[in-house]
């Protein structure tokens, strides 16, 4: 017979039994990732992993004292520059908004009010801070948002120290090291291959979403598949499992040290 009496997920939990927990409430962490391309070494699903370390940061911190659990993963974030690779999924900006505000809303009708947002998509940054002022303006209440990849590059730099800056990007550090380490068997082997840059208005494509005019950076509607992914290459030969590992570990601590903050508010 299995014992939940450990488990951290809503997905795991009778209704029965979170109706109980919920009594004291606890500090709730919704996890939201994305469905997206990421070169062709790591897997699409980068809200597996946001999911892997939302359950990690609830048990680190209910061992510190606040019960913690971690509602389903939002998979699918907000569309930007993604739409043109198959199989990658999002929602609009609208739909997202509604589906995260819909969502909150199911969390506060039973009177959970201790949440933290697990943002693991950049995309989703300037809807996520949209809803929570919104809930703020009607509620007076402040919900956080904990930037899982920008934390955990603030974390990767810091262990790595200066001159490393090459090798940060998409598809590249810190998912790459992280997904290593955590979800190893999705990873392709072989170096991750680099795309040659596009043209657009007669000026290369420089990043997501702009061109560069004289070393000046312009605004165009460039997406993933124009991008130059030099990022890639210097990141593949430098990630590791074991710097993943030790980042993995560094970021579930800050986290959970957050959530405890947030936690010791209402107590």
């Amino acid at each position: 017979m299995n014992d939940f009496r450990q488990n951290y997920r809503l997905g795991d939990m009778t209704a029965v039994a979170f109706a109980q927990a919920a009594a004291s409430n606890p500090v709730i962490l919704l996890p939201l990732g994305s469905h997206e391309d990421h070169g062709p070494h790591l897997p699409m699903g980068d809200y597996l992993l946001a999911e892997q370390l939302a359950v990690r940061i609830a048990q680190a911190a209910t061992g510190k004292g606040i019960k913690t659990y971690v509602a389903p993963c939002l998979p699918f974030g907000v569309a930007d520059y993604f739409g043109s690779s198959p199989g990658g999924l999002a929602l609009s900006a609208g739909s997202f908004r509604a589906v995260l505000s819909e969502l909150l809303e199911g969390l506060f009708r039973h009177g959970l009010t201790n949440i933290v947002i697990l943002n693991g998509h950049g995309g989703n940054v300037p809807v996520i801070h949209e809803v929570t002022m919104d809930i703020k303006r009607a509620r007076n209440l402040i919900l956080p948002s904990f930037y899982l990849w920008k934390i955990a590059r603030q974390l990767m730099e810091k262990h790595l120290g200066a001159g490393n800056q090459e090798r940060f990007g998409h598809g590249a550090e810190p998912l790459l090291s992280l997904t290593k380490a955590l979800r190893g068997a999705t990873v392709q082997l072989g170096s991750a291959s680099t795309s040659p840059s596009d043209v657009m208005l007669g000026l290369p494509v420089s990043g997501f979403g702009a061109v560069d005019f004289h070393g000046l950076t312009i605004e165009v509607p460039a997406e993933f598949d124009q991008v130059p992914r030099g990022v890639t290459a210097a990141a593949w030969p430098v990630a590791s499992a074991e710097l993943g590992t030790e980042v993995a570990a560094a970021l579930v601590e800050a986290a959970a040290q957050f959530v405890v903050h947030i936690g010791s508010l209402t107590r």
